[in-house]
């Protein structure tokens, strides 16, 4: 049994914005947090999400998409955190076992029309954002446990 309280990322296809989140989130505070990422539909992780999170020293190997009935009442999530609208408008408003729901509505880059050099760009600034989102979620948390003791 760990301490550790549970993060789930969603989104539609859990192909670029939860997986960034979940290696993120890993990366900055998997000694604090059972992260994880599921999709409403999900596909397969977007080659250019590999790449650009690779661009930053994390390797995606071992990630893949995920369906959210694999989580759906499995565990207590303390925070589910939603990171599209499509997803946000069709997840169940009623989950058993879910502390804390937020919203981060974020583009999907995988959507964007361009060529393969703009494509890229869209993929590496949606990486950036979400890393520094969750640096600042972080931040947040830290402020709020602070501030009960």
């Amino acid at each position: 049994m760990t301490d550790k309280k549970t993060v789930l990322f969603l989104c539609t296809t859990n192909s670029c914005r939860s997986q960034m989140a979940e290696a993120f989130l890993r990366k900055h505070a998997g000694d604090r947090f059972e992260v994880y990422s599921a999709g409403l539909e999900p596909t397969e992780i977007h080659p250019l999400t590999r790449r650009v999170m690779a661009e930053v020293g994390l390797d995606l190997h071992g990630q893949y998409a995920k369906g959210v009935r694999v989580y759906l009442g499995q565990f207590f999530v303390h925070y589910l955190i939603i990171v599209c609208a499509r997803a946000n408008e069709n997840c169940p408003k009623l989950w058993p076992s879910v502390g804390q729901r937020l919203f981060w509505p974020l583009d999907d880059p995988a959507a964007f029309q361009g060529n393969d050099d703009e494509r890229l760009q869209q993929f590496r600034g949606l990486r950036d954002m979400i890393e520094s989102r969750i640096l600042g979620w972080l931040k947040e948390l830290e402020g709020v446990e602070a501030s009960r003791h």
